[in-house]
Parts: structure tokens; C-alpha cells; sequence
């Protein structure tokens, strides 16, 4: 898979939110947006998908609308579930626009729910789902899907911490496998140890993109969140911790 965005710009009424966000990213890549509340992280995927009005081009919009649903998943922040089907049924839903054979479909939803650890939850409604367990099944639907490009609007929210890091693995592990992964994260500590990349929004523009803890190291990244820092040498990596708010931008 690859993507480019060229000169990407959205505006709200008068109020631009993003200017002429240009990268491109490929297959093997688990990259982080990282910038701090209302920065338009949400907004670049939604337009980069089609979802919101925007100038500019992304190459997702070449595909026609039957092989974007083939090889692009997205997981929005809103995770309400409205039918009390099953959990199984639920993840089944990602294997739509395959036309594959039963076993196929049924290997994917299956992995899907061993790498979410949902198999004591497949015969429950998926209504009756705790928040964090909800998000497992809703991450769990996008990979029944097998996408090259899987897009998630901070698919940590709501889980607890051994589940936050099941995830960050296994989204690394689909892009060393050769898949494409943009998230948006605001637990840039965690997520530093494992994504390949992090592209840094604010003031309606892309300020960097490269190495993650290069960037969160860079004086540009502490300013933009308004923050102090520290960063500690551990055994298996640099550890990263905000240490107080330092102005009010």
C-alpha cells in the first residue's frame, strides 16, 4: 500500500484547521499522529478517507469506493453500538465487502478474535459490552477486514494498560508484516516504543515527521504542547514523561 496526501487544506467557515499537509507513507509503516487537542488529527483522517470537505488530494480518493472498502479500515472515535447482535457477529461485519470463500472469512474473524483475546465474549451482545471491551471488539471488526491500510482515531481510548500495549504490539506486528497503520495517539510515551514514524500537527500545520523520540525530543514538540519533560535511559528504551504544564499557548 501506498498513500500519498499532496497540499491537503480544511477550513471551518473562516477558521482554517489544516494547511497544505503534504507526506506520503507505504506498507510496513505504523505511523503516529500526535499534536495536542483540536491540532485537526481526526480531521486529516476523515478527510484523507473522503469524510470531510477538504482542497487538496489524497490517493485513497483514486480508488473506487468497492476497493477502499477492501483495503482501508477505520476505527472513528464514536464506538456506540446501536443492534444487540453477538460479538462474533459484530466482527463479522469487517468481512462485508469480501467476496472470499466461508473458510477464509471465518480464519479472519477468527484471528481477529484471538488477537483481541475476545473469545469468551463471542456469543455475548455486543450492547452489553464494557467501554474498553467494546473498543477491543470494534479494533477487532477493522481486522477481520485484513486491510492493507488500517486508519484508527485513538483506538487506545477506553482500554486498560495491558490492553493498551497488546494493541501498540499488534499494530506493530501488522506493519512489519507489510500493512500500513495511521492512528492518531495521545499517549506519545507508549506509542513512541512502537510506531516507525510520528507526524506532528499544530497551528494548522504539519511541523514534523520522522523518528518518534527525535520529535519528542526536538524543543518543538515540548512548545507546541505546552509542556516540560524528562526523558530517562532504561534497559529496553527511553522512557518519556510530562513533567508539568510550562505555559498556556
Amino acid at each position: 500500500m501506498h498513500l500519498s496526501v499532496d497540499n491537503l487544506s480544511i477550513q471551518r467557515g473562516e477558521r482554517d484547521v489544516l494547511t497544505d499537509i503534504s507526506f506520503t507513507a507505504n506498507g510496513g509503516e505504523f505511523i503516529g499522529l500526535v499534536g495536542p487537542n483540536g491540532a485537526g488529527k481526526t480531521s486529516l483522517m476523515r478527510a484523507m478517507l473522503g469524510l470531510l470537505a477538504h482542497q487538496g488530494h489524497c490517493s485513497l480518493s483514486d480508488l473506487s469506493i468497492q476497493e477502499k472498502a477492501k483495503t482501508t479500515s477505520w476505527l472513528p472515535q464514536t464506538r456506540d453500538i446501536a443492534w444487540p447482535m453477538s460479538v462474533k457477529s459484530l466482527i463479522a461485519l469487517g468481512r462485508q465487502p469480501h467476496s472470499t470463500d466461508d473458510a477464509t472469512n471465518e480464519a479472519a474473524i477468527s484471528q481477529a478474535i484471538q488477537d483481541m483475546e475476545l473469545g469468551d465474549f463471542i456469543d455475548r451482545p455486543a450492547t452489553e459490552l464494557s467501554g474498553g471491551e467494546t473498543a477491543r471488539a470494534l479494533i477487532a471488526r477493522c481486522l477481520a477486514q485484513t486491510p492493507a491500510l488500517f486508519m484508527a482515531d485513538e483506538p487506545l481510548a477506553g482500554l486498560d494498560m495491558a490492553h493498551q500495549i497488546s494493541a501498540l504490539e499488534l499494530f506493530r506486528k501488522k506493519a512489519d508484516a507489510g500493512g500500513l497503520i495511521i492512528s492518531s495517539i495521545h499517549d506519545v510515551g507508549l506509542a513512541a516504543r512502537y510506531c516507525t514514524r510520528f507526524i506532528l500537527l499544530g497551528d494548522t500545520q504539519l511541523l514534523a515527521d520522522g523518528v518518534p523520540l527525535a520529535i519528542m525530543k526536538d524543543p518543538l514538540f515540548a512548545d507546541i504542547f505546552s509542556i516540560d519533560t524528562i526523558f530517562a535511559t532504561a534497559e529496553d528504551g527511553t522512557l518519556f514523561m510530562p513533567k508539568k504544564r510550562s505555559k498556556t499557548r
